[in-house]
């Protein structure tokens, strides 16, 4: 018997569909593969407005709760600090927010949408929503409130 004898029938693998039937069975399997097809196809509306995913999160939860502080953003979003720290300078010097003292706490620092950051992500918000309608197609208003309500629960 020769060494390639032992080895798996590489042609048999990319002749024909992979079993993935175990991983089709897994709930994070699943939420990621979705996860991909919706934001593949969300990805080029956003390019047009000069953002990525995690830019559009971070913009769309401030223009929702002005005055939100860094740590707020990171625990709704589940940024680590160092990582936001270079997202947030390089929207603040792209002009589409600004940061101000926090009524409530000396020490932070709220972040606030400009104007034309609100212009952006109304707009963006709207194009988000209407690819993302887009590509759920195949879900019924029902279906879709419903696996939104049961995704949530896993990360809630």
């Amino acid at each position: 018997m020769s060494t390639t004898d032992l080895l798996p029938d590489r042609e048999a693998a990319t002749a024909g569909a992979l079993d993935n039937d175990f991983l089709q069975t897994m709930v994070g399997y699943n939420a990621r593969m979705a996860a991909l097809a919706v934001i593949g196809q969300i990805m080029p509306g956003l390019a047009t407005f000069g953002l990525r995913i995690v830019d559009f999160s971070i913009l769309s939860v401030i223009r929702h709760n002005p005055g939100v502080t860094s740590r707020q953003l990171c625990d709704a979003l589940a940024l680590l600090p160092p990582n936001l720290v270079g997202k947030i300078g390089a929207l603040e010097k792209r002009g589409v927010l600004v940061r101000r003292p926090h009524p409530q706490d000396g020490r932070a620092l709220g972040l606030h949408l400009t104007p034309a950051g609100e212009a952006l992500m109304r707009a963006a918000e709207d194009t988000v929503a209407e690819q993302e309608a887009a590509a759920t197609t195949a879900l019924s208003t029902t279906e879709r409130r419903t696996l939104i309500r049961l995704l949530q629960k896993l990360y809630s």
